[in-house]
């Protein structure tokens, strides 16, 4: 398998807990950790097998410094990355309780930019593992990737994301 490039934000959080959980399962000498806000386009097309986490503060909030410096910069970048021969997987951290109508919707916004450059996403989750009322993560009847609910299931994040890699390895060439 390539090396897995783990793209990730904001830092310092449960986003970046996350993605370091998800570095240990594949084996830290298997990936390379890269806080978005320090990304190009030209880091992403680096790697063929790739995976973009975010988190969902809550929809009045989803424009919070942190969030809105991390990832709208990035998307810019993400605009320009070649997909052609890259395969993608995405995790998102939400509130399932706080945020019952808007979780891990930044997942689903993320997805929808890769989806219009028709890319190859794999890691698709079934919702009913979850509670929630709404999100723009479910396409197709299944999360286009990974929730995690750090704030209220922590203590399913270990399985998940265990579960979760051994089927993306399957997947990463």
């Amino acid at each position: 398998m390539n090396k897995v490039g783990i793209f990730y934000g904001p830092v310092g959080g449960s986003t970046e807990r996350v993605a370091k959980r998800i570095a240990k399962e594949f084996g830290e000498e298997n990936v390379e950790l890269i806080p978005v806000h320090d990304a190009t386009a030209a880091d992403v097309e680096r790697f063929q097998n790739i995976i973009f986490g975010c988190s969902t503060i809550g929809k009045a909030t989803w424009q919070a410094d942190a969030v809105k410096k991390d990832w709208n910069q990035f998307r810019s970048e993400l605009a320009n990355v070649k997909v052609e021969g890259k395969t993608f997987a995405l995790f998102g951290l939400g509130d399932h309780l706080t945020y019952p109508f808007h979780f891990v919707n930044a997942m689903g916004e993320v997805a929808t930019g890769l989806l219009e450059k028709n890319a190859k996403i794999v890691g698709r989750c079934s919702v009913k593992e979850y509670e929630f009322k709404e999100s723009i993560a479910v396409i197709d009847g299944e999360f286009i990737g990974l929730p995690i609910d750090e704030d209220f299931e922590a203590e399913k994040t270990e399985s998940r994301v265990k579960n979760w890699v051994v089927r993306l390895k399957n997947k990463f060439a």
